[in-house]
């Protein structure tokens, strides 16, 4: 709290000389006031969190919608629409068979679509947030292009959700959940050319990256429902249905389907 109050002095000192304060200066100013004064939002700043959307699993992205607003009312949430996107023009790529979602791609554009600046989030629609969005700016790193948990993933069946093929790759469910640093300086190729030309090894990989420049953050943001287990990996703080969610047939009692079900209820009663 000290060095909170000595930052808060520094602002305030700032703002009397009448100085000129950098957007970057005054967006970390405005997270350390956030975190040091239990999310009051004094200066209003916000993050963008684009979920990716899929047709065949709209009630998955209303859930996930519902419980990252219900626990941070100010939250942007964001659908990444294949089909919008390809009535802008800005999605152009052919269709991939490949593809188990609308979204296999589109979560590459965050960084475009956000002009390039500060942070912004991404997540699969079959995530259920357990806390207030605002905890994983702790995780925003300006010396990293992007934050993940680096799952060391490797499933053993073949199918997944609504009998799509499971395939095994490096790095496999990283891309599910990213903290994008947009206007960190090696994101700046990511453009709609690249990113419509680009391979599905090239994209899911980083691999425009250095190892070094991609951030770390726990299991618990990230928690691949049926491979990590409570309490060896932590406590879930955002779920993710990864081989299938309670809105498909076969899963409807998998692991933390309840808590799904409760947030779905709490959607269609509020």
């Amino acid at each position: 709290m000290c060095c909170t109050v000595y930052t808060v002095s520094i602002l305030v000192d700032l703002l009397d000389r009448h100085w000129v304060i950098e957007e970057t200066d005054f967006h970390t100013l405005g997270n350390v006031l956030k975190f040091a004064y239990g999310n009051i939002y004094k200066l209003n700043i916000h993050v963008k969190i684009y979920v990716g959307h899929d047709s065949r699993e709209d009630i998955a992205y209303q859930v996930c919608e519902h419980s990252i607003k219900r626990r941070d009312p100010l939250a942007e949430v964001i659908p990444l629409k294949q089909k919008q996107m390809r009535d802008q023009g800005l999605y152009t790529r052919p269709v991939d068979k490949l593809a188990s979602t609308e979204f296999t791609f589109t979560r590459f554009f965050v960084p475009y679509m956000n002009d390039f600046k500060g942070w912004a989030v991404f997540c699969d629609c079959d995530f259920l947030w357990k806390i207030p969005s605002y905890e994983l700016e702790k995780y925003f790193d300006p010396n990293k292009a992007v934050v993940v948990v680096q799952h060391d993933y490797a499933p053993k069946e073949t199918t997944k959700m609504d009998g799509q093929v499971q395939t095994s790759y490096p790095r496999k469910n990283w891309s599910s959940m990213v903290l994008w640093n947009c206007e960190h300086p090696k994101n700046k190729i990511l453009t709609p050319e690249l990113l419509n030309e680009e391979s599905p090894k090239f994209l899911h990989r980083f691999s425009w990256l250095e190892d070094s420049e991609i951030g770390s953050m726990p299991a618990e943001y990230n928690w691949l429902v049926g491979w990590y287990k409570e309490p060896r990996n932590g406590t879930p703080k955002i779920l993710h249905y990864t081989e299938g969610g309670p809105w498909f047939d076969g899963y409807r009692d998998c692991e933390y389907a309840d808590d799904w079900k409760k947030e779905l209820i709490n959607l269609f009663s509020s």
